[in-house]
């Protein structure tokens, strides 16, 4: 084997490590980057804003029954990534309503949430486009509004259908003071 030759694999080979170190470097700052997300203490829901919510159910009979709920507001990015993440309990009259800042086709996981909630997808006009009971706990399956929404509201599991909750409801709150 000639001279040439065996510097010039060196010079590949060394190529080969460098990225190599690279990519593990790049991994292992990911990595890293991760890990500190998730290893983040929670925030307290005390620190989120609440304010006053009702719904609105128009009846067969065209009479209008009202439903009036507490909720948390998830005004910032990372209370909207918490949401009711780590909450063991949810009093029935209580939930949390996600404004978002225009109006999206928006999707919502259970990761971390330990337990079953309604959500209820809202339109720019107040009305409930569509609701999905019961998201199962600590699923990170995607759940989608199909269509733009405006804001999304969890409820503890199992409210929606209790009240006869449906799409075309009308949802409305007063933004908190700040």
């Amino acid at each position: 084997m000639s001279q040439g030759n065996l510097s010039e694999r060196r010079v590949v080979g060394m190529g080969a490590t460098f990225r190599l170190a690279a990519w593990l470097a790049f991994a292992a700052g990911a990595a890293a980057a991760a890990l500190a997300q998730q290893s983040r203490a929670p925030l307290e829901l005390a620190t989120f804003p609440r304010t006053s919510l009702e719904i609105t159910r128009l009846d067969e009979h065209h009479a209008a029954r009202k439903y009036a709920f507490e909720v948390w507001v998830a005004d910032t990015p990372e209370r909207a990534e918490q949401g009711l993440m780590f909450v063991s309990d949810l009093p029935d009259t209580m939930g949390m309503v996600f404004p978002l800042p225009a109006p999206r086709v928006e999707t919502m996981w259970m990761r971390n949430t330990y337990i079953e909630l309604d959500m209820l997808f809202i339109r720019a006009d107040g009305h409930v486009a569509k609701i999905i009971e019961r998201a199962h706990p600590l699923s990170e399956v995607l759940l989608s509004s199909d269509t733009p929404v405006s804001a999304v509201l969890e409820l503890k599991g199992g409210e929606a259908s209790k009240l006869g909750l449906r799409a075309g409801d009308t949802v409305t709150w007063k933004k908190p003071a700040q």
